[in-house]
Formats: C-alpha cells, structure tokens, sequence
C-alpha cells in the first residue's frame, strides 16, 4: 500500500511538474483571446470515405481491408470543389473559422503530404489538386481562421500501434512502430504549419484508440505540442481525447455537448476549464462524414438556440457539415448556414466577442456579456416577465435589442425583475442591459 501511493505522488508530481513547465507565449494568449471572440465555427469532415456516402468511419464499421479501401482514392474526383465558393459561403453565414480534416482515422492525407507515401490527394487521385492549399488561399483572401484536424490513430499505416478499432481491416500486427509512425506525425505537422500559411489551431483526435490498454500508452504528447508551438507560437492546440486537460493544450473540447454536460456520454468526468476556451462541436444533422441517407438535419431554431447556449456557457460552437464526394456542400446544410447568417446579420453583436454572463445559464436562457452590455437571451419562457438574481449592479438602461423597445426593470434586493409586457415567442428574444 505504502508503495502504491508513493507511486501515485511520484504521478502527480511529474503531471503538476509538466503543467508547470508549459507557459503559453503572449501571441498564444493573445490567439486565445482572438478564438473566443469568433465563437462560430465550421467543421468540414471530407476525405475519401465521403465516396461511400456512409460517414467517416466506413472503414472500420463494414471491415473493409486496409489494401481494397486504399483503392478508392483512384476514383476520387470532386470536380465541383470550389474553395471560394465555400469561403464565401461561410463567411455569409457568419462563420469566423473553418476546421477541416487534414487526415482522418482512415490515413488518407487531403493534402500535398510528401512523408505519405503517395497516400494523398495529390499523389494517389485523379484529382490532383491540394484542396487545403486552396482552402487556406481562399480564407486568407476572405478573413477566415483556418484549423486543421488531425488524426492521432491511422487504420492504413502498418506502423500504427493497433489499439481498439480497426482491429479487422487485414492489417499485419508483426509491424508496429511506433517511435516510426510519430515521427511520420510530426513531418506531416511540420508540413501542415509550414506550406499553408497562418493556421489557428491543431485539432487532435484519436487518443482514445489506446485508452483501453492495460499499460497506459504514451502518444508523447508534450513533445508534440511544444513542436506546433515553436513552428506557429499563436497556433492553438486542442485534443478530443474527452479528458481533462493535458499540458500543452488551449482549447477544451466537448464533443456533441455544452460544456459540463454529458448527454452523448463523451464528457463525463471532463472538468469544466476557467483557463482555456471553450469549444462544443456539433453535427449539423447526425453524422460526421457525408451520410446519403441521414436527412435529419436539426432546425434553424435548434442550431441558433444552440450556438447561443454555447456563447452563454462561455464557449464556441463548431457546427459540422459532411461534403459530399464531388466537391459540393449538401443544400440542406447551406440552408441551414444562410439561415444561421441571417440571425447573425441581426444579432451578431450579442454573440460575438462576447463572453459568459454574469447570470448563470437556465432553462429559460443565457446571458452573453461585452463591456457594460449584458444581454439576456430568452429562448424559452411562459410567462411575461423574468426574474435575473443581479444583486449590487445599476441598470442604466434596458430594452429590447432587435427594435430598441424600452424594458420597464423592478429592482429588489434578490435581484431584477424584467417586464416584457409579452410572452417572447422568438427564436431568442434579447433584452440589452446596460449597466
């Protein structure tokens, strides 16, 4: 017992030790601060496995052999493909960032990766053309943060450590290595930082291949991290390992959740950082990867009250769209983009550059806060007025945001009474307060 805990200490000295030893530069604080203030975002999943239109993980999920799926990019041709057409797209929407997959668990590089083997868009498709060369061109004539995924775990190398999936695609297990295949991670992070100007963040994803093994695998991933930081110092590093933060890390991830909820089963456990932002990814319908048969995209109603509740719980939303193998983006999720735009036209200034308020999230709502504007975001209420326990502050003046409609306010010493005169019935009804 004596020294099953002297070992524990031992743990938790070199874990507080490396957590010491990661000191974010000022242009990493200042990126911080810069990817708080976008708070929408979009996610683009696209790669070859969109030719089979049965989301990302095909691969893995029919059991296709590692060297027939590797056939598939000889027919990858995304003709319709148009970087400004989808720039443009967002930024009407607007989206202040893209993330796009670099490489996914199936190990196809979307980019000119010459460390790849010939495993690339460039290398190994009729195609030819470098979508994220085009991409990045495009958001830096547009003003638009361009993030790259990255996939920790790899179902095509051989020198993978073969963890809890992929486990039979065909793949011989008497060629594992892997000081190999994180030296091949690190050439393709150097590509990624160094051939396609400005990128404002590393997307990890995959640690959780090995979360299972019964001695704990080390991805060396401090190593890894402080590799992104001396290549791009501002380049933000996130990973979706649905854990507590790691040293090195500047984003806290809360897959398919707000942050301190767990109802896709992802983020129990996960503690709720004040030290980093925030990001909740979502599926904009149900699935990741393009998927022909899934139609069941949310509402309008449902992503703009859902890129509100991110803002009020002091996160971003990373809304996800799968496009589809011939370059285009599917007419549902544009709708729903153009949608979003629209709300954003008129109430962006409530969402932007705003963080958490001081009043908690309800069900009735959140508030989002800039300077000495708190704004009150009302998304489900029955009742013609609302209570906010705001004890010690002035109003100075409230209204209605969308047409300036004065707000009759009743202070008591529990806090502030709003009087709306209505029962709101908008999709988010906003009442400004300065204070």
């Amino acid at each position: 017992m004596v020294r099953k805990t002297l070992c524990t200490l031992g743990l938790l000295m070199l874990t507080l030790q490396a957590f010491a030893q990661y000191q974010p530069s000022e242009a990493n604080l200042k990126a911080r601060a810069e990817f708080q203030d976008r708070k929408f975002g979009v996610f683009l999943h696209w790669g070859v496995y969109s030719m089979m239109g049965q989301g990302e993980w095909v691969m893995n999920n029919r059991n296709i052999n590692y060297e027939e799926y590797a056939k598939l990019p000889g027919g990858f041709y995304p003709q319709y493909f148009d970087a400004e057409e989808w720039v443009k797209a967002f930024q009407e929407a607007g989206v202040k960032y893209i993330t796009i997959t670099s490489r996914h668990h199936d190990g196809f590089s979307m980019f000119h990766s010459k460390v790849s083997d010939g495993y690339n868009i460039v290398d190994a498709t009729p195609f030819k053309r470098d979508v994220l060369k085009e991409l990045a061109a495009a958001c830096e004539k547009y003003g638009i943060t361009l993030n790259f995924y990255y996939s920790h775990l790899d179902w095509h190398r051989l020198d993978y450590p073969i963890g809890s999936s992929g486990r039979a695609l065909g793949r011989p297990t008497d060629q594992q290595n892997w000081q190999s295949y994180y030296k091949f991670m690190n050439d393709q992070l150097t590509e990624l930082l160094t051939n396609y100007g400005s990128i404002g963040a590393i997307w990890f994803d995959g640690v959780w291949d090995h979360a299972g093994d019964a001695t704990p695998f080390n991805w060396q991933l401090e190593e890894q991290y402080a590799l992104i930081h001396r290549l791009q110092p501002s380049c933000l590093v996130g990973n979706n390992h649905h854990k507590d933060l790691n040293p090195g890390e500047d984003i806290q991830i809360f897959e398919r959740d707000l942050p301190g909820q767990n109802t896709a089963g992802y983020s129990g456990g996960m503690t709720v950082s004040n030290t980093v932002p925030l990001e909740s990814c979502q599926t904009m319908s149900d699935s990741w990867g393009f998927n022909i048969t899934d139609t069941h995209y949310k509402s309008k109603e449902q992503l703009i009250q859902m890129l509100v509740r991110a803002a009020g719980m002091n996160a971003n939303l990373l809304l996800n769209i799968g496009p589809q193998s011939d370059g285009r983006l599917p007419a549902m999720a544009l709708s729903r983009l153009k949608d979003m735009g629209d709300w954003l036209k008129v109430y962006g200034e409530t969402i932007y550059g705003t963080r958490g308020g001081q009043v908690a999230p309800h069900d009735w709502g959140v508030t989002t806060q800039k300077d000495n504007k708190l704004y009150v975001h009302i998304m489900k209420l029955a009742d013609s007025a609302l209570f906010l326990p705001l004890t010690g502050v002035k109003v100075k003046k409230a209204q209605v945001f969308k047409d300036g409609t004065p707000v009759h306010v009743v202070k008591s010493k529990e806090g502030l009474l709003l009087e709306l005169g209505c029962v709101p019935e908008e999709i988010d009804y906003v009442v400004e307060l300065t204070l």
